[in-house]
């Protein structure tokens, strides 16, 4: 059944808007003409294509040069002037309220304590698993020797390939990294924040957990390893806060920024609910057909708002439920859907396109690094699933030297058939190249 619980899609005032990418100028032309706005700061004029966390938060409006895209600020009478344009002419494409973004890990919640809802939810799993059987409980398998690597990089057959991600670069847009992680002593890291008053450095954990993933160490200090693309260069955006959360204006900026440095791959483990009939993101997705065509594959979570184990499905997320963005779905270590996977239930967009592993509960939670001093940690989501799918991009990247569309096919046409809908895990699961 679907989700009869109605996703509060959350604002933050701005609008989106969306320039013709043959004509940025006239766009942003109309733009100002219909709003009246003066003031206009345009990624291209800074170094790397990088908005300063500063300039994000001022009046002015941001335009991002690669994505065609401007975010501003529009009291009622200017929202009516930018919507008779673009009624009008074709220099305005589309106009959306700026969304709030969350990190998709397991420990999502609304103003609770996290202790508070883990109690919550341990006394209610223990009730629900009495009374129905888990999907891993469905499915009989031997549990997975991870004392040299993670089930997840077996699962993959990561430690088959011979290809480490060498020469491509991995962007991953999240709540930053542990610059100071001794599992990444000596790898090549670029690293931006796109979160006024916070530097880079991970205070969350999800970010750091999610790098690990996708280009951790293939011989870490302390076993199991748990990295798929362990010779990439790492590029480390953070667009979420240390609590987590974050705006469309910082994914933008962290997209633009990946691609304008020539990332293969951009990794996005975020994103916002959505419902049962709501459209993808115009804006979004012609996004994700210029990252593809700049040669940037964007592989985003398709979030964690299902619960199969009492018969609630949740749609995929924003912005991972754009057709040109790769949504990734959920697995655990029985090859069964996690419980909490959303599900292809929106037409026209909002697949799940391929799933990777990512965990139900317990000893199936995805192992990866943590910040210090913790340094590593196990945890469950489509955020999980989707840095693995990352790293193996860019391990099929290096084997091919493909990019955008090209690595896309290979994913989807690599991917292992699971005995499981489409509707969960898209064409199965993502496999390494041999």
């Amino acid at each position: 059944m679907m989700s009869n619980i109605i996703a509060s899609i959350e604002t933050t005032g701005r609008f989106l808007v969306l320039l013709p990418e043959e004509d940025m100028e006239s766009g942003i032309r109309a733009l100002a003409d219909s709003t009246g706005s003066v003031g206009v700061a345009r990624a291209a004029d800074f170094a790397g294509n990088s908005f300063t966390a500063e300039e994000l938060d001022s009046p002015r409006t941001a335009v991002f040069d690669n994505l065609g895209v401007a975010v501003v600020s529009l009291d009622a009478d200017q929202q009516r002037s930018l919507a008779a344009s673009a009624a009008t002419n074709n220099s305005i494409l589309a106009i959306e309220p700026e969304r709030i973004v969350y990190a998709m890990g397991d420990d999502q919640h609304l103003g609770l304590s996290v202790e508070y809802l883990k109690g919550y939810r341990d006394a209610i799993n223990h009730l629900i698993d009495r009374a129905i059987p888990t999907e891993a409980q469905m499915f009989s398998t031997a549990a997975v020797n991870e004392t040299a690597a993670t089930w997840g990089l077996q699962a993959t057959r990561v430690l088959e390939t011979r290809f480490s991600g060498q020469n491509i670069k991995v962007a991953v847009l999240d709540t930053g990294m542990d610059i100071t992680h001794p599992d990444f002593t000596g790898r090549q890291i670029t690293s931006q924040s796109f979160i006024l008053g916070e530097a880079v450095q991970d205070g969350n954990g999800h970010g750091t957990h999610c790098i690990g993933t996708a280009c951790g160490s293939n011989v870490p200090p302390i076993l199991p390893r748990y990295g798929v693309a362990y010779n990439t260069e790492i590029f480390a955006g953070k667009v979420l806060s240390n609590r987590g959360s974050g705006s469309d204006q910082g994914i933008l900026a962290g997209i633009e920024w990946a691609i304008a440095n020539g990332c293969q791959v951009i990794s996005m483990s975020l994103g916002a609910a959505t419902r049962p009939g709501d459209p993808y993101s115009r804006v979004y997705e012609r996004v994700g057909q210029r990252a593809l065509r700049r040669q940037s594959l964007i592989v985003a979570a398709a979030g964690n708002e299902s619960d199969r184990r009492i018969g609630q499905f949740s749609p995929v997320g924003h912005p991972a439920n754009c057709p040109s963005i790769m949504a990734v779905g959920a697995v655990d270590e029985a090859m069964a859907i996690a419980f909490f996977s959303n599900r292809s239930i929106n037409p026209r967009g909002g697949e799940v396109n391929i799933a990777a592993p990512g965990g139900n509960a317990g000893t199936s939670q995805i192992y990866s690094t943590w910040p210090m001093p913790k340094r590593y940690n196990r945890i469950s989501g489509t955020s999980m699933a989707t840095p693995h799918v990352a790293g193996l991009a860019a391990l099929y990247a290096e084997a091919t030297g493909q990019t955008g569309r090209a690595l896309w096919d290979l994913l989807i046409n690599n991917a292992k058939r699971l005995p499981l809908s489409p509707l969960d895990v898209g064409v199965g699961l993502a496999q390494a190249p041999m």
